[in-house]
C-alpha cells in the first residue's frame, strides 16, 4: 500500500500540467454575446448606458404581486439610510400634494402586518423592488405570457388548464 501512495501522489500533480498548456491562440476572437467583438485578451470599453425612460405612464403588470415599474428617471436620487427622495412625491403625507400614486399601505406595515405610522425599515429602499425602465433591444428571446394570455388561447381553443 505504502508504494503506491507517492506514484498516487505524482499522478495527481502530474494531471494538471497538460491543461495548463494552451494549443490555442490567446488572441482568438471573443463569442459575440452582449459585448460584441474584439479577442479574449483585449480589454475594449462598455457600451454606453441607455437612458432611462421618462414616460409617467403606468405599466400593465404581468404577474399577481409584481412591483411596478419606476416609469421616470431618478438619476440623482438619493436613496440611503438617512434619506429617500421618493418619499418626497410617494409618502402618505407628499402624494396627495404632488398628484403622484401614493406607495402602497403594506409599506406601512411591520413584518408581523402591524400598522405603522412611517414606511417601514424593509420597504425603505425602494429600487430593490421598483426599478426604472430603459429602451433597449432585450438580449435574450422572451416567450412570457400572462395569465389572462393563456386562459384566452385556451378559452379559444376550447381546452382548460386546470385540473378537473
Amino acid at each position: 500500500m505504502k508504494p503506491t501512495l507517492p506514484a498516487l501522489l505524482l499522478l495527481l500533480f502530474a494531471l494538471p500540467a497538460p491543461a495548463a498548456d494552451v494549443s490555442y491562440p490567446l488572441d482568438a476572437p471573443a463569442p459575440d454575446g452582449r459585448r460584441a467583438g474584439g479577442t479574449l485578451t483585449q480589454d475594449r470599453p462598455a457600451p454606453p448606458l441607455a437612458t432611462d425612460e421618462n414616460k409617467d405612464i403606468r405599466r400593465e403588470r404581468n404577474y399577481p404581486e409584481q412591483p411596478p415599474t419606476i416609469p421616470h428617471t431618478i438619476v440623482g436620487y438619493r436613496i440611503d439610510t438617512n434619506s429617500n427622495k421618493c418619499l418626497s412625491c410617494h409618502s402618505r403625507a407628499n402624494s396627495a400634494r404632488v398628484q403622484a400614486p401614493m406607495i402602497s399601505i403594506t409599506h406601512y406595515m411591520d413584518r408581523d402586518g402591524q400598522p405603522l405610522a412611517a414606511v417601514a425599515p424593509r420597504r425603505y429602499f425602494c429600487v430593490q423592488c421598483h426599478v426604472p425602465q430603459k429602451d433597449v433591444k432585450p438580449l435574450v428571446g422572451n416567450t412570457f405570457e400572462d395569465i389572462d394570455t393563456i386562459l384566452q388561447h385556451d378559452a379559444a381553443a376550447g381546452t382548460s388548464t386546470g385540473n378537473p
